[in-house]
C-alpha cells in the first residue's frame, strides 16, 4: 500500500489535485463528520483557513472542524484514501506551511481540560490553550509548564519542546508528558507512553506533529502558586554593560529563577510612561519560583549594572497573573557564550530591530530524566531572538552560534533538521518510517521518513505493529 500511495502523491504534486478526489472527500466527511466542513466560497471558510499570523495565505480545498476523536480519524482516513494533502491546526500559532489544495483539519473546538490533583496530572484535548489549563490547575495549587501567553495552544507547543518560564526549574514541557493518544497515518488510535509504543512516545516529545494527530495529552503539573515576576525597564545606555554582567551572573543563577534581557523600543502610546515613550530601553524579564526577598537579592548585581530603573514592574503574583509575553522570532540563534563580539553585534542590531532578546536557558532543561525526547541542543545556555530579519545579521553571528535552532521558535520549515542533534534526527526519521512511511503528515516542520533499506531502530512498520499495547491508568 505504501508504494502505491507514494506514487500517487508524486503525481498529484506535479499535476494538481483532482476535483473528483476533493468532491468525494467532502461528500464523505459531511456524511461521517460531527463537526462543520467548509468549502471555498461558503460561510466560515475564509475565517477558518487562516493561521494566527498572516505570514502565509493558505487555500485548502476544504476546512474540517473536528468535534472529537472520531472526526479526526475520519479526516485522516479521507485524506489518505483520496490522496489529498493534510494539514493540522489548532490555534495556528505554529503554522508556517500553507495547506493548499487539500484538507485543513482544525482541532480548535476540542478544548476539554481535566485535572487530577492527587496525581498532579492534567489531561487535555488538542484545542486546549494554556490559559485554560492554568485556570483549571490553580485551585489545587498547581501549575503547568506553560508558554509565555495564555492563548498559546498546549499540544503544538508541547510537541515542539515547549520552553516556558518554569523551564529552568522543571524542564521543557515535552519532558513532562506522560502519555498521548494519537491517530496515526493509517487511521489507528494508539496510546503512546513509556510502556506502549515507546518509540512513538519518544518522538512525540519534541518531534512536532510529524507522527500523527494527538487527540489527548497527559502531563505533569507542579506545586507553584506564587511567583515573583514581571519586567523592569532601564536606560538603553546601560545595555552593553549589563549584558557583560549578565553572562557572568547567569553562570551562577539558581534554577528557581528565569530571566531574559531585551533591548527594545517602547511604543509611542499614551499608556507608556513619558520617560520611555517611543524610546529604546533595556528591559529585564524575571520569573522567580520563590520568595520576593530572595529574588531581589539574586537580582541585585544586574540592577547595580542596569539601574536606576525607569519602571520596576516586578512583584509577587500568582503564576496565572504572570503574563510574560514573548518576542516574535524572525531570527534565532543559540550560543554557548555571550562573548564581547556577540554583545557588540546584538547592540548594533537593536538600533534597527524592534526587539533583541537574550534568554538564559540551562537548569533542568539541560538535565532531563532518562528516556527524554528529542528536544535538541539542551546544554546551550543562551538563545538570541531578533524580531526582524536584518541584512547581514545571520552572517555576523554565524561564527559565534552553534548552528542549531529550537522547533517552537523556528519559522523556516527548511531548517527543521537544525532543531535536533544528528543522532536524534536520524532516530526521528526511523520512527517516521515506521508510523508514517508515506509522509502523510508533511505540511509542518517536516521530518521525512528514512529511506527504505536503512537500518530501522524500531524494527520497521511490522515491528511497531507488534509492540505491546499497555494502557496505564489515567484520567478519563
Amino acid at each position: 500500500m505504501s508504494q502505491h500511495v507514494e506514487k500517487r502523491t508524486h503525481r498529484s504534486h506535479d499535476a494538481g489535485f483532482g476535483g473528483d478526489d476533493v468532491s468525494a472527500a467532502a461528500r464523505r466527511l459531511r456524511l461521517e463528520f460531527g463537526g462543520a466542513v467548509h468549502l471555498p466560497g461558503e460561510i466560515g471558510y475564509d475565517t477558518q483557513r487562516q493561521p494566527l499570523h498572516p505570514t502565509i495565505d493558505p487555500r485548502p480545498a476544504m476546512v474540517a472542524e473536528a468535534s472529537g476523536t472520531a472526526d479526526v480519524r475520519a479526516t485522516v482516513v479521507a485524506a489518505r484514501e483520496h490522496d489529498l494533502p493534510l494539514a493540522v491546526q489548532a490555534t495556528g500559532h505554529g503554522t508556517h506551511v500553507p495547506s493548499d489544495g487539500g484538507i485543513l483539519l482544525k482541532t480548535s473546538a476540542m478544548t476539554t481540560v481535566l485535572v487530577d490533583a492527587d496525581r498532579r496530572i492534567a489531561r487535555v484535548a488538542p484545542g486546549a490553550r494554556w490559559g485554560e489549563v492554568i485556570a483549571a490547575a490553580a485551585p489545587f495549587g498547581l501549575a503547568p509548564l506553560a508558554g509565555s501567553a495564555p492563548d498559546v495552544g498546549v499540544t503544538g507547543y508541547t510537541l515542539g519542546g515547549g520552553v516556558g518560564w518554569l523551564a529552568r526549574k522543571y524542564g521543557f514541557a515535552a519532558d513532562s508528558v506522560l502519555r498521548a493518544e494519537v491517530i496515526t497515518a493509517d487511521g489507528r488510535l494508539v496510546t503512546a507512553s513509556a510502556d506502549s509504543h515507546p518509540e512513538l512516545f519518544w518522538a512525540l516529545r519534541g518531534g512536532g506533529g510529524n507522527f500523527g494527530v494527538v487527540t489527548a495529552l497527559e502531563f505533569r503539573l507542579y506545586p507553584v502558586t506564587q511567583v515573583y515576576a514581571g519586567v523592569a525597564y532601564f536606560a538603553i545606555e546601560s545595555g552593553a554593560e549589563t549584558l557583560v554582567r549578565y553572562r557572568e551572573w547567569a553562570a551562577g543563577a539558581p534554577d528557581d529563577i528565569s530571566t531574559a534581557l531585551l533591548l527594545t523600543r517602547m511604543p509611542d502610546a499614551p499608556q507608556i510612561p513619558e520617560s520611555m515613550r517611543g524610546r529604546r530601553v533595556l528591559a529585564i524579564k524575571v520569573m522567580h519560583a520563590g520568595q520576593a526577598d530572595e529574588a531581589r537579592r539574586l537580582l541585585r548585581p544586574l540592577w547595580a549594572s542596569a539601574g536606576p530603573a525607569l519602571l520596576d514592574g516586578l512583584r509577587p503574583m500568582s503564576f496565572g497573573q504572570a503574563a510574560m509575553g514573548g518576542t516574535a522570532a524572525r531570527h534565532l540563534d543559540l550560543v554557548h557564550e555571550l562573548s564581547d563580539p556577540v554583545i557588540d553585534i546584538l547592540v548594533k542590531a537593536s538600533e534597527q530591530a524592534g526587539t533583541v532578546e537574550i534568554r538564559h536557558w540551562g537548569g533542568a532543561m539541560a538535565h532531563p530524566r532518562p528516556g527524554a525526547g528529542p528536544v535538541g541542543h539542551r546544554t546551550v545556555p543562551f538563545s538570541l531572538i531578533v524580531d526582524a530579519a536584518l541584512p547581514g545579521l545571520a552572517a555576523a553571528l554565524r561564527p559565534h552560534a552553534t548552528g542549531g535552532s529550537f522547533l517552537n521558535f523556528l519559522t523556516d520549515p527548511t531548517k527543521t533538521e537544525t532543531a535536533y542533534t544528528a543522532d536524534d534526527h536520524r532516530r526521528l526519521r526511523e520512527v517516521k518510517r515506521a508510523y508514517d512511511p508515506d509522509n502523510v503528515f508533511r505540511l509542518n516542520h517536516n521530518v521525512p521518513p528514512a529511506r527504505p533499506g536503512a537500518a530501522a531502530g524500531t524494527g520497521g512498520r511490522r515491528g511497531v505493529a507488534r509492540q505491546r499495547r499497555v494502557e496505564p491508568p489515567g484520567l478519563r
